[in-house]
């Protein structure tokens, strides 16, 4: 599934670029306003942070809500205190786009992460170019070379770099790469399951002043608390929000846990 989605993106990203080239890209780049640092947005903090992720489906359980302005969701997220806001930019399997991106940075100021499939530079320059503050790399996704290559790019255009991780020698390699930001996701993505105790049992690998993000599998405040417990700096949460009646409420409750 991981193989696919990247592939996907990748192809849909490379006809995008028939339409626009590299430079053209990169002159529009150049251009948008300067990315928020999210490093210093998601530093640890007395309490949990949250990002708060625009979701409307998944490959596992197909659509999850019906979102009719992502602007207006990002909106109520920022305005209950959410840390940062995740934008799914995934056309096929997660129902986001770009326009999506473009429509929540000019609603809101709080840093914006680009949540998709990323294996190219143009990916990353479509990024910056449609606002995004920090960008999302998936260790599992790409070879180590690849991994390398973007992260830096990434960091060359101002864009913060969320290293997603799902095993232990993925956490190790992260460090080694010098990531600032490490997420863990319970979800494991060649098979979808989830593992609940996946980030407590690789979170002692972190090493000093790494921002630790624990993904998936938080429904509610217990879940929160739980991985705070396990060493959460941060949690990114989607479904949870994007099904609630009211956001906003779980946002604070999230917040407030120490």
């Amino acid at each position: 599934m991981l193989d696919q989605l990247t592939a996907g993106a990748r192809a849909d990203a490379e006809a995008r670029q028939e339409l626009l080239s590299f430079a053209q890209l990169d002159k529009i780049a150049e251009r948008a306003r300067s990315p928020l640092d999210g490093y210093s947005a998601l530093a640890p903090a007395d309490h949990v942070k949250v990002i708060a992720e625009i979701k409307r489906a998944s490959p596992s359980k197909g659509s999850l809500a019906t979102i009719g302005s992502a602007a207006s969701l990002a909106e109520t997220y920022a305005e209950a205190g959410a840390d940062a806001i995740s934008v799914l930019t995934e056309e096929r399997k997660f129902g986001g786009s770009l326009g999506d991106l473009r429509s929540v940075r000019d609603s809101v100021d709080v840093p914006l992460l680009r949540k998709d499939f990323i294996s190219s530079e143009y990916q990353l320059l479509e990024a910056r170019a449609f606002g995004a503050d920090v960008v999302l790399l998936i260790v599992a996704a790409l070879t180590e070379s690849e991994l390398t290559k973007l992260h830096g790019f990434a960091e060359s255009l101002g864009l913060s770099v969320l290293v997603e991780t799902h095993t232990a020698d993925e956490v190790r390699f992260a460090m080694d790469l010098g990531s600032r930001l490490v997420g863990v996701n319970a979800r494991d993505l060649t098979t979808f399951e989830i593992n609940r105790n996946l980030f407590g049992s690789v979170r002692h690998l972190f090493t000093d002043g790494v921002i630790a993000v624990a993904e998936s599998a938080v429904e509610g405040v217990d879940d929160v608390a739980a991985y705070r417990d396990a060493g959460a700096d941060v949690v990114l949460v989607g479904e949870a929000l994007v099904s609630a009646e009211d956001p906003a409420v779980l946002i604070n409750q999230f917040r407030k846990v120490p």
